[in-house]
């Protein structure tokens, strides 16, 4: 059979269709694992014990795998497994190079940010970011949306961040909203009571408030005002000026008070800025957890000559990043400076397609896709400090090999890649993770090929392994024009599974496609525990 492009009203090119079949090393493979063409359910057994590393497989295990490529109806009258039949299982889902989760491929977020501002009239809190031209949301909605959807993922706690631009009476307001929408769901912390912050196991079903205390708000809206002219308190602003005191008549301070001892009550964890100088940022107090909120450039510029000390704040508090306000484009940056200092928060723009969101997602693909991700120990050593820029010894290497890939042709148009003939695929393939362990490769280009074959091997000497994941972005190759983006994935290294498997692609914003995939083994050598 024949693939065939229009070139022009008269003119055609064919290309041989090449067939999906197994590369000439998965043959190989099979023949060693099976007798006369076929593979019982001990050969199997073995198969995925010794070169998968499922050590603790058992039948049931293997009686899984059958039932995965039942459909294929390539099995031998008596159940043995044939050739087709274990590709079709080295390229299923059954597969996965991470662990197997019924959440695994939902999203998981657990950290939600509301920009709260008072509204055109000045009666009512709305939801919007503030200075820019995105439209405003209704509060209540938003809040009944996080209500509704907070644990259906998992059971883990969510915690809401407030952006906190009201005064006093709109503070109130808000209260008693979060108190009426979320009742038994919010967790009150006492600081008299409980020493230490509950974790995540102890906080399921649970909504975290976070925001700045009411006596600190105000303080630095004195300090903003003081640095601009004085406005007088009764009169009506609009545009970008201090919204914060808006309104026709002055609110009676016992009221202030009032409203702010409501909305303080809500706050699970006390939220504060840097503005007062690096040791006072950096301050810990064991009696009391608190969150700091810092720019990207903030941290780019600490972690250089204090990064050990964020790494210790990080040991006992909460540390939220966020993007840089010159990003006026919802471009984000890179997640691991933060993660590798300890960062539990690093807020992204979502509409914001591009590596570093490939990278965040694959972060959290970790633990079940349940939104929350352990720390390694490596960060909560409280006696050798962690410094995510010194250099380390290697502690293992990795070994990927990229036998082959398919499904485009059944995920994409004939003419998508190419209007006059079959794609020419290549992989990038790189390591994100601590400075040292940081590079990049490619594979050479499959030309004129919808089922490319490269078997190429990669080898990536890593020092932080609990600190890292690979990614993998395919390409369309074109002389003229840029490449044409094939597939995307990002897999955190302490859940890596070795031996060969099958490595689902997604499109730019982490939608896993149905069919396009990757076949790829991985090694550890030395094996390494995380």
């Amino acid at each position: 059979m024949s693939e065939t492009f229009k070139v022009c009203f008269c003119c055609s090119r064919s290309f041989k269709e090449k067939k999906r079949q197994p590369p000439g090393s998965i043959k190989r493979l099979f023949e060693a694992y099976s007798r006369n063409g076929k593979m019982s359910s001990d050969d199997l057994l073995r198969f995925v014990s010794e070169v998968q590393g499922e050590e603790h497989a058992g039948m049931d295990y293997v009686q899984d795998i059958f039932n995965s490529v039942k459909h294929h109806n390539v099995f031998h009258i008596h159940g043995f497994v044939h050739l087709n039949a274990f590709y079709r299982y080295l390229f299923s889902d059954t597969n996965s190079p991470l662990p197997l989760s019924r959440q695994s491929l939902r999203k998981g977020v657990k950290v939600i940010e509301l920009d709260l501002w008072p509204n055109p009239s000045g009666n009512a809190a709305e939801v919007r970011h503030g200075g820019t031209l995105t439209s405003h949301e209704d509060l209540q909605k938003c809040l009944n949306a996080i209500k509704e959807n907070a644990f259906h993922v998992s059971d883990y706690p969510v915690i809401v961040t407030l952006e906190d631009h009201l005064p006093p009476n709109l503070q109130g307001k808000v209260a008693k909203m979060l108190t009426r929408t979320f009742r038994g769901m919010l967790f009150r912390f006492d600081s008299e009571s409980c020493k230490h912050f509950p974790s995540p196991e102890e906080l399921k079903k649970k909504i975290l408030i976070s925001t700045k205390p009411p006596k600190e708000y105000l303080e630095s809206q004195v300090i903003q005002s003081s640095r601009r002219t004085p406005v007088d308190r009764t009169t009506s602003w609009s545009g970008t000026t201090n919204m914060s005191w808006r309104g026709e008549k002055k609110i009676p301070e016992e009221e202030e008070e009032s409203e702010a001892v409501g909305y303080r009550d809500l706050i699970a964890i006390h939220a504060g800025n840097c503005k007062s100088g690096l040791e006072d940022c950096l301050r810990d107090d064991p009696e009391k957890p608190r969150r700091i909120s810092v720019n990207e450039q903030w941290v780019e510029n600490v972690v250089r000559t204090r990064g050990s000390d964020v790494v210790r704040f990080t040991q006992r508090n909460l540390v939220r990043i966020y993007p840089k306000g010159t990003r006026v484009d919802s471009s984000n940056y890179d997640p691991h400076v933060g993660w590798t200092h300890g960062a539990q928060m690093v807020a992204f723009n979502m509409q914001g397609h591009g590596k570093q969101l490939w990278i965040m997602q694959g972060m959290f693909r970790a633990n079940g896709g349940c939104g929350y991700v352990k720390k390694p120990r490596i960060l909560l050593d409280t006696q050798r400090l962690f410094d995510p820029c010194k250099s380390l010894p290697i502690k293992t290497t990795l070994k990927v090999k990229i036998f082959t890939g398919e499904g485009w042709d059944l995920d994409f148009p004939q003419t998508h890649f190419d209007q006059y003939s079959p794609p020419d695929f290549f992989v990038k393939i790189g390591i994100a993770g601590v400075p040292r362990d940081t590079v990049s490769y490619r594979t050479e280009t499959a030309v004129d090929q919808w089922f490319p074959i490269w078997k190429q091997e990669f080898l990536f000497q890593l020092s932080v392994p609990e600190l890292a994941l690979v990614w993998f972005r395919v390409q369309d190759y074109d002389n003229d024009t840029h490449n044409d983006f094939a597939g995307q994935t990002c897999l955190p290294l302490p859940e890596l599974k070795s031996g060969i498997r099958a490595v689902r692609l997604h499109d730019r914003a982490g939608k896993p496609y149905k069919n396009s995939r990757l076949l790829v083994s991985f090694y550890f050598d030395p094996p390494c525990t995380f």
